[in-house]
């Protein structure tokens, strides 16, 4: 003991005070470890907000050209040009959402689901994160509206292309006529159906 400065060196001096210290000593090292995993969650949360920003930015210069191309004063030649500038930052988008990664592991690419980390050190002292994928194909909206006039009765079916950025919807066929139920609110109530999966409602007057 005086060597050591210790009051307890072995079992012998104090059984139950080395078990003790045991178990403090082995607590301190599991929370040691638990503060180490929160850091790596902390670290991993931040690239992944870090990377998210840069593609809020992007987001915004789309959204800027898109508004520029909008008006009636852009020419074809320039609205070619601008669109050239989306599809480039478009392609950029994608870029960090399949690049940005912690140690190996994908963040924004949709693959980072109810992933689990140690904070504590008991069994159940954990917390998950779940971060979405931030692909240009897996955000946002696409929208248009269009018009048209039908002045013919008949079959008609419609097909909407890519209306998930790959696969295309097929719309059931609906006979247009001047009978009741079978005009102009038939189609419409057909492609308000799947309204909830393709995005598109019609409306007619």
């Amino acid at each position: 003991r005086l060597s050591s400065g210790l009051r307890i060196n072995s079992a012998a001096d104090d059984a139950s005070g080395m078990a003790i210290a045991d178990s403090l000593r082995s607590q301190a090292s599991t929370l040691g470890q638990a503060i180490s995993n929160g850091n790596d969650a902390l670290g991993i949360l931040q690239t992944a907000d870090k990377a998210m920003d840069e593609q809020l930015k992007i987001l915004d210069t789309i959204k800027t050209k898109a508004t520029q191309a909008a008006q009636d004063g852009q020419s074809l030649k320039t609205r070619t040009m601008l669109q050239a500038d989306i599809n480039r930052l478009m392609e950029e988008l994608d870029n960090i959402a399949n690049t940005t990664s912690f140690n190996g592991k994908q963040l924004l690419s949709g693959n980072f689901i109810n992933q689990e980390f140690q904070i504590g050190a008991s069994s159940n002292q954990t917390v998950k994160a779940t971060i979405g994928a931030t692909q240009s194909s897996k955000i946002g909206l696409t929208r248009f509206e269009t018009g048209g006039r039908i002045s013919e009765s008949g079959e008609v079916q419609f097909t909407l292309k890519n209306y998930n950025g790959i696969d295309d919807f097929k719309f059931q066929k609906v006979v247009i006529s001047t009978s009741v139920g079978t005009g102009l609110g038939a189609l419409a109530e057909e492609i308000n159906k799947s309204a909830d999966k393709t995005g598109v409602r019609a409306t007619f007057t």
